[in-house]
């Protein structure tokens, strides 16, 4: 057997990832399309920091390479998968002796989240008046904020051979404890949440499609488009009907779209925690199954 995890989800979050400052202007991460429209993003790297630090998995210790204005931070070359769940799902480049260099690719592996709705150049005007005010004299300066309210959509893929094998480093977990791993993961992405400038954005999905394949593409990114309030169906069920396999799952939150009916009628959607528990099921089968082989 050999199968990959595919999973595209849709969340709703508010000004979720920043980047650099401009003046007192902060602006969000942004990408255009031909047309002129743009949209912001909540970067792939940003995504993995929550989910690894809500986890835990933060613990892989780390150490400077190089020198001077050319030294980095890496994984310390003696780290192993089988003992950090961060390096063996995300992969890891370590600098070894000699200026050579181990590299291991992600077994997971996480796209940006594009909002599906366009940005319109809003800005929020911050003031810290209620601090000022406390002391005679000290002037109150303002700081301009872009801002953003938008449906995001983002995809997770997972290699499942790959998980918990290192040849590098002729290492191999038990199919035990990568069954684990993913479902931590898979956990994580379920209740996923983003502390930014004093607020928490839920990451939770309120729209998830995908499953397990044979084929490890994954079949729903960017098919997740919106349609003025309306879940864009045709596209989902063109993709779905195409990949040639059954097991595609569907979850959604009721109420969250406007075609709420047709999404549950089309699609066969369940819950979202449903959803989840049924691909931590089909993990867990999977991984029991290729232990017998």
């Amino acid at each position: 057997m050999n199968k990959g995890l595919t999973l595209s989800v849709i969340v709703e979050a508010n000004s979720a990832n920043y980047g650099e400052a401009m003046g007192n202007i902060a602006s969000l991460k942004k990408i255009s399309r031909a047309g002129g429209d743009g949209y912001t993003y909540i970067s792939r790297q940003a995504l993995r920091y929550n989910i690894v630090s809500q986890l835990g998995w933060d613990k892989t210790p780390i150490e400077p390479s190089g020198s001077g204005d050319k030294t980095v931070i890496q994984f310390a070359p003696d780290t192993s998968i089988a003992d950090y769940p961060e390096i063996d799902l995300f992969g890891y480049m370590k600098t070894l002796k000699g200026n050579n260099a181990l590299t291991r690719n992600a077994a997971a592996r996480l796209s940006n989240a594009v909002s599906l709705e366009p940005f319109s150049s809003d800005l929020d005007f911050l003031t810290n008046m209620g601090l000022a005010q406390r002391k005679e004299g000290v002037n109150n300066s303002i700081a301009q904020s872009e801002i953003h309210k938008s449906f995001y959509a983002y995809t997770l893929t997972v290699d499942l051979n790959r998980v918990g094998v290192d040849d590098k480093m002729d290492v191999e977990i038990s199919q035990e404890e990568k069954a684990e791993r993913v479902c931590q993961l898979l956990k994580a992405v379920q209740y996923l949440y983003r502390d930014i400038r004093g607020r928490s954005e839920n990451l939770s999905p309120v729209f998830a499609i995908g499953g397990l394949y044979s084929r490890k593409t994954p079949f729903f990114e960017n098919r997740l488009k919106l349609r003025g309030q309306s879940l864009n169906l045709d596209t989902i069920i063109d993709t779905k009907n195409g990949i040639g396999e059954d097991g595609t799952i569907a979850g959604y939150v009721s109420g969250v779209f406007k075609n709420d009916a047709a999404i549950k009628e089309n699609l066969e959607t369940i819950s979202i925690s449903e959803m989840f528990d049924r691909l931590s099921r089909q993990v867990k089968e999977y991984y029991n199954e290729s232990n017998k082989a």
